[in-house]
């Protein structure tokens, strides 16, 4: 099918396009970069690990040999080249997940979605601006269930020279969530998809790549952070986990929370943090001042809000104070191990109570650019549901069939060629159709009683927007399967959360209590379990934007679509011509 689409003579003319656009464009862009921040060079080799946790070694794909991978660092403004080469049998995509990718959506990564896979012994160059972000984001495979290990930091500093907006830090730390496996991911993901049941779930949540204590055989792979009394540090936390939201919180400290999805907050205290998968929060953290006579426990475990089996475990590290003069007399003692109280695993009110406490700055330096009105308006149904098994196949679903996850009750095919390319080179027909529904199909009581049909339809479907479109999206969670908290990620774009609630969204009632002064600025939000929240953002990133859970087995299982947003006028509205080196399915 690709070499039909891509040997025709329309394609021969739209290639003279893109030399003549490229001409046109990169001179400036170059010029842009060498006057904003400086370009900085990586190198990762995918290349496979053996790795011990819980008193097994398994071989893990991993970048540059390393788990967690290498962490990226740039400043606000900076120019980035990363080459990725390829040397192990999995097809490989990266996605640097927040990253705005103003008009460079060739290197946003989701496979299928801005590019074909990097095959194996194949390379590929992400390049990419940082333009007006700051904090702490990361990079994930973005193919099957490959981040499973396949995940690292993304620091951004401001600009040299502007502080924080709140107190200069002694120092600052990464922490990085993730899950475990014993079993092989692609095994356990491919057989969930083969039978269309549930897949297993993970062994152990992790702290940069560390189980910690609690699990069996595995107090030598523990977590420590070590601090100096009377010190202020800046924890970055990330939840790289592939199917779990989780709580943090560190034994008798308070947490002052300052930054969420790499965008500066109203500053508020807690004890305990809540971050769904794609989700990263700064947090500062004051040690005491002086050396405590004990040693406190940092852990982390899941929230849970749906009916699914679950990883119901914690993964715990270990709060260290260095020892002084006077503490080292009493070495021999060993210090007791203080515990932190985390919130029950179905605490939905404590979830829904801390999201609403995350407010943007809305300052002269930092505004919270909201759009006020808008002309594009859409309502999302989000949830689970079924479809007919395969003939001659038995299927572990209900009555014999296999569990789906959908939005507007359209469950995602991914498509054999990169959305992104088909646009771009005006070859949509037969990869996607412009049809998604802008709502749901049928209304009934979304979170009441479930409805007897629980069966969606299938198809590589996407929205159509104009460039500068002011969009208003409502998310509302179903209880077809069951209600449950779905992180929705937008590629190539923040969000603004101007509202969420529970049960039914009411378009008389709710949006009369909108926040359209300070809202949550994100790139990823949590629908509330039997709940709603509405978005607000601007399509003025040219190109094509997957939207979709992060959870990963929804997303496998179809919870997807893509926006098409069209070029501006201007020259500077436009998408950029792909790059030679651009991967070929």
């Amino acid at each position: 099918m690709g070499s039909r689409i891509f040997s025709s003579p329309a394609f021969f003319k739209s290639i003279i396009l893109v030399l003549f656009y490229t001409l046109f464009w990169t001179i400036p862009e170059v010029e842009a970069a060498k006057h904003s921040g400086i370009t900085r060079n990586y190198k990762f080799d995918i290349k496979l690990q053996n790795i011990t946790r819980l008193c097994q070694t398994k071989s893990i794909v991993t970048v540059n040999g390393k788990f967690p991978g290498p962490r990226i660092i740039a400043r606000e403004g900076d120019r980035l080249l990363i080459k990725v080469v390829n040397h192990v049998r999995n097809n490989i995509t990266l996605h640097w997940h927040g990253i705005r990718q103003l008009r460079s959506g060739w290197a946003d990564g989701p496979a299928y979605i801005t590019q074909c896979p990097i095959q194996t012994g194949q390379s590929y160059v992400y390049n990419y601006t940082i333009t007006g972000q700051r904090g702490t984001l990361f990079w994930h495979a973005h193919i099957s269930w490959l981040r499973a290990t396949l995940y690292g930091p993304i620091v951004i500093l401001p600009n040299k020279h502007v502080p924080y907006p709140f107190p200069q830090p002694f120092k600052e730390v990464p922490i990085i969530f993730g899950e475990w496996w014993k079993a092989d991911t692609e095994t356990v993901i491919n057989q969930a998809m083969q039978t269309g049941s549930a897949p297993n779930v993970s062994d152990a949540y992790t702290i940069n790549g560390l189980p910690g204590p609690l699990y069996n055989c595995s107090a030598k792979d523990t977590y420590r952070l070590k601090v100096k009394p009377g010190k202020t540090y800046l924890l970055r936390l990330i939840n790289a986990a592939l199917n779990d939201e989780l709580f943090f919180s560190i034994a008798n400290h308070t947490l002052t929370v300052v930054e969420a999805d790499a965008v500066y907050i109203k500053p508020f205290k807690t004890q305990t943090v809540l971050l769904t998968p794609g989700q990263t929060t700064n947090v500062l953290l004051r040690t005491k001042s002086k050396t405590p006579n004990a040693t406190f426990l940092i852990a982390a475990r899941p929230y849970v809000s749906g009916p699914a089996a679950f990883d119901n475990s914690t993964t715990t590290g270990l709060l260290e104070y260095e020892k002084t003069a006077v503490t080292t007399t009493s070495t021999n003692k060993k210090l007791p191990v203080l515990k932190p109280v985390l919130p029950k695993l179905n605490d939905t009110s404590f979830s829904f109570k801390y999201n609403q406490k995350i407010r943007s700055l809305a300052n002269s330096k930092f505004p919270a650019n909201v759009p006020q009105t808008v002309n594009k308006n859409f309502f999302f149904t989000v949830g689970l549901g079924t479809t007919s098994c395969s003939q001659n196949q038995t299927c572990s679903g209900p009555n014999n069939t296999r569990l789906v996850a959908s939005i507007n009750n359209v469950s995602f095919v991914q498509p054999n060629i990169a959305l992104l390319q088909a646009h771009f080179f005006k070859r949509s027909k037969g990869v996607f159709t412009t049809d998604f529904p802008t709502n749901p199909p049928f209304k009934f009581n979304y979170t009441g009683t479930p409805r007897n049909n629980t069966q969606v339809s299938n198809g590589t479907k996407v929205v159509v927007l104009p460039f500068n479109s002011a969009v208003e999206l409502v998310l509302q969670d179903t209880s077809i399967i069951g209600a449950e908290s779905h992180p929705l990620h937008l590629h190539g774009f923040n969000f603004f959360v101007v509202g969420m609630g529970f049960g039914n969204f009411d378009p008389k009632k709710d949006p009369t209590k909108y926040n359209l002064v300070d809202p949550a600025e994100r790139n990823t939000v949590g629908v509330p379990s039997g709940g709603w929240v509405a978005l607000r953002f601007r399509a003025d990133n040219p190109g094509v934007w997957f939207m979709h859970c992060h959870l990963e087995v929804h997303t496998s299982w179809g919870l997807k679509m893509a926006w098409v947003v069209l070029d501006g006028k201007k020259p500077n509205q436009k998408l950029l011509p792909p790059p030679s080196d651009l991967p070929k399915c």
